[in-house]
């Protein structure tokens, strides 16, 4: 298989500091050196070309770096594996998947001593009324700036776009649909009630969050879901038209609509305002 290296406009661009050169060309020369030595053997030779006061500097660096390095003792496997987990979620992660279950055990709770409220009845099921935004809540802390301490070195780093938001939205995700399904399937809740809702509100957030901020983007749906559906259910005692059957066409467009947004902005989750 031949693989595509970079040209010498962009090594030689990226060499002098990346300022002649487009953000999204930066980010891919970044994501590319990192698999690829040829280019890191040409980006270091075009380096000591067009920068040679940073060559210098690196040179610098390293003899001092190498002897310490020779004694370092290597990463213990524990640590390894912690690292590779960084890659889905963060420590803050934890504490909001912990709530988003709970909540859902208390949906289940309260749905169960109301005798169950089941796909075809006119009560309110909590669990498929709070299903949409519990994902909600776990991709705003996945992906929070305030939240997340290391937030700088994660937006830094060359995979730190869509890429990483869609993996730890995919680790949202395999903690909220599996307690939705339990919740959902002792409720008598159909799965695509709460299923397509859920993800389209989870796509809906990506999307929008490519434009506002992630954590924005979540915080402003899932006010909006409060105000124009959960109160007015709660209120009338009546599951709303939006979660009945009748309505799944219309997330299902939704679902389409925010996926294709978010295939179509991929690029604006490389900077640091999809961390707001």
């Amino acid at each position: 298989m031949s693989v595509e290296h970079a040209s010498m406009r962009i090594i030689e661009g990226y060499a002098r500091g990346g300022t002649d050169l487009a953000a999204d060309e930066v980010w891919a020369v970044e994501a590319h050196l990192e698999t690829c030595r040829v280019c890191r053997d040409r980006l270091s030779g075009a380096v000591g070309a067009e920068a040679p006061a940073v060559a210098s500097m690196v040179d610098t660096v390293w003899s001092g770096l190498e002897p310490r390095l020779a004694v370092t003792a290597t990463m213990p496997r524990g640590r390894r594996r912690s690292a590779r987990l960084s890659r889905w979620m963060t420590p803050t992660m934890v504490p909001w998947l912990a709530m988003v279950v709970g909540v859902t055990l208390l949906a289940l709770l309260l749905d169960l001593a109301d005798g169950g409220s089941g796909s075809g009845s006119g009560e309110v099921s909590l669990v498929l009324l709070f299903a949409p935004v519990l994902p909600v809540l776990g991709v705003a802390a996945s992906w929070s700036r305030g939240l997340d301490p290391a937030y700088e070195l994660t937006a830094s780093v060359p995979r730190a776009g869509l890429h990483l938001v869609l993996r730890r939205t995919a680790s949202v995700l395999g903690v909220v649909v599996p307690a939705l399904l339990v919740g959902g399937w002792l409720s008598g809740v159909m799965v695509a009630q709460w299923l397509l809702p859920c993800l389209a509100f989870t796509a809906t957030t990506l999307a929008l969050g490519g434009v506002v901020g992630v954590t924005r983007a979540a915080v402003a749906l899932a006010a909006v879901w409060a105000a124009v559906v959960v109160a007015p259910t709660l209120a009338t005692s009546r599951t709303t038209f939006a979660l009945q059957t009748d309505g799944l066409p219309a997330w299902g467009l939704i679902l389409a609509l925010g996926i294709g947004v978010v295939i179509a902005r991929r690029d604006a989750y490389s900077v640091l305002g999809a961390h707001r």
